[in-house]
């Protein structure tokens, strides 16, 4: 006799584990908007190359020694390949238990993020629930409680050093759900449907009074928005995967490899003569920075990150003849492309993904500097600023600036490693200093100007001899600047 009744019970337990947590459990589930973890993994990876591991994993009820049903894990797990590269994607099943690590098998979480790390491949997070942590349930089953201990976190962290690292919230996300979620490398959620909190809102009423609906206490527009906690926002699942496979084109497997280069689709000495003409010669008038940005990368190759949070500062992935690249660009139309605390933050994210995973940086400089007033000082800007400044100079990745128009003050200077060597071009249009003439005058001349009869007068006359030095051009005579540039050639220069 054969294994044939053995190989029968084996697909016997792979149907029921595809059940998940029932028909009534997946009907709510798509009821509520949302797919079911087979379905997303279905719709991120390469048709048919799944291959999952610890599927028969899950809380088995016997009876006379006979299988009778089974609950399975609530996490499903394995590799497979996105645009025909190979990665290790897990997701939390909803439908069994919201994700709550009471109804789980703990080891298949932490089990791919060994093997992601092990098998130096890109990591996938699909999170929704708790994200595996526990639940007070957990005191029923054990009958006592446990000094928590989050599982794998040695993993976990030291895998942000070596794989890139993607999590996307594809619900309710709560604690050890919404560390998973932050600890990557790009986290994304969908609006509407998901919402990331430490804590959700039952929790929030009983220990703080404060009676919250999900979306109010973490929706996309708190934490895609105003804490950061999340890159981007997306309006559905669909966009989700495809954004998590446009994030994965630009980065090598792990930083034992270089940065794939895709093959070249636009001309590398291209000029536009929109360059020309996009930066205002009124100093005061703003212009489009991603319009500029367009005009010099590879088309259609910008993806930005964290579009809405930090807004002065363009953080972006992009191409240049097929390369990937690094793209930072300060945004005149929010904050005059002063640095806020928040663009700090995210300036230092962004720099630090760059050099771990050897994409060189363009940096496209229009900078007065950090932000000034009492609500700068009180979020911190100088702090999380330096903080950024020590990200650009600990880079050692290829760094190129391109001077656009301001380069003022501290943030300003922060533009490379000046004390390195520097491949810095200006455009005509660029404009730098200590301070801005426009306020700096005051600063500088207080006295002279508190004791003139004409105060106005005289600052007029002051900025006036100072316009007259003001050029890039007595720069560039003292070697202070490397090379002013036509805007037209920034493109062929960077390929």
């Amino acid at each position: 006799m054969g294994w044939e009744p053995e190989v029968e019970e084996l697909k016997r337990r792979l149907e029921l584990a595809r059940l998940m947590g029932g028909p009534e459990n997946v009907a709510r589930q798509h009821k509520a908007g949302r797919l079911t973890v087979r379905e997303r993994l279905e719709r991120l990876l390469d048709p048919g190359s799944f291959h999952e591991t610890g599927a028969l994993a899950g809380a088995a009820t016997y009876a006379d020694g006979e299988l009778r049903a089974i609950r399975p894990a609530n996490f499903v797990m394995g590799t497979g390949r996105i645009d025909g590269r190979r990665v290790v994607v897990g997701g939390d099943d909803f439908t069994v238990r919201g994700g709550a690590n009471d109804a789980s098998i703990g080891g298949k979480q932490v089990y791919g993020e060994r093997m992601a790390r092990e098998l130096r491949l890109p990591l996938v997070r699909l999170v929704e629930g708790t994200g595996g942590g526990g639940s007070v349930k957990t005191l029923d089953t054990l009958g006592r409680t446990y000094v928590p201990g989050n599982p794998g976190w040695d993993l976990i962290a030291a895998a942000l050093a070596e794989i890139p690292v993607v999590a996307a919230a594809l619900g309710p996300v709560a604690g050890l759900g919404a560390a998973r979620l932050a600890a990557s490398h790009f986290s994304l959620m969908v609006r509407g449907l998901a919402q990331v909190f430490v804590a959700g809102p039952p929790v929030v009423k009983r220990g703080l009074g404060e009676d919250v609906d999900k979306e109010t206490l973490g929706g996309s527009r708190i934490q895609a928005r105003e804490s950061g906690a999340v890159d981007n926002e997306v309006e559905s699942e669909e966009e989700a995967f495809a954004e998590i496979r446009r994030f994965l084109g630009y980065l090598p497997p792990n930083v034992w490899a270089a940065p794939p280069r895709a093959a070249p689709t636009d001309d590398p000495h291209r000029r536009d003569d929109e360059l020309i003409r996009l930066v205002p010669r009124n100093r005061r008038h703003a212009y489009d920075v991603r319009g500029l940005l367009r005009h010099v990368l590879d088309r259609e190759s910008l993806f930005e990150l964290a579009p809405r949070y930090g807004a002065s500062l363009v953080t972006a992935l992009a191409r240049l003849d097929g390369y990937p690249v690094g793209v930072l660009g300060n945004d005149p139309k929010h904050a005059g492309g002063a640095v806020t605390a928040a663009a700090a933050e995210k300036m230092t994210r962004f720099v630090d993904l760059c050099d771990t995973f050897h994409l060189p940086v363009v940096n496209f400089v229009d900078n007065p500097g950090f932000l000034i007033g009492v609500a700068a000082e009180r979020a911190g800007t100088i702090r999380k600023g330096v903080r950024a400044l020590s990200a650009v100079y600990q880079a050692t990745v290829p760094w190129v600036t391109v001077i656009v128009r301001r380069v003022f003050g501290v943030a300003g200077a922060g533009h490379g490693n000046v004390q390195g060597l520097n491949l810095r071009y200006a455009w005509p249009s660029a404009d730098w200093g200590s301070l801005p003439l426009e306020g700096g005058i005051e600063a500088a001349y207080r006295r002279e100007l508190e004791a003139a009869p004409d105060p106005a007068g005289l600052a007029r006359e002051i900025e006036a001899r100072l316009n007259a030095v003001r050029s890039p051009f007595r720069t560039a005579e003292a070697f202070g600047i490397e090379e002013i540039i036509d805007p037209r050639d920034t493109r062929p220069l960077l390929t």
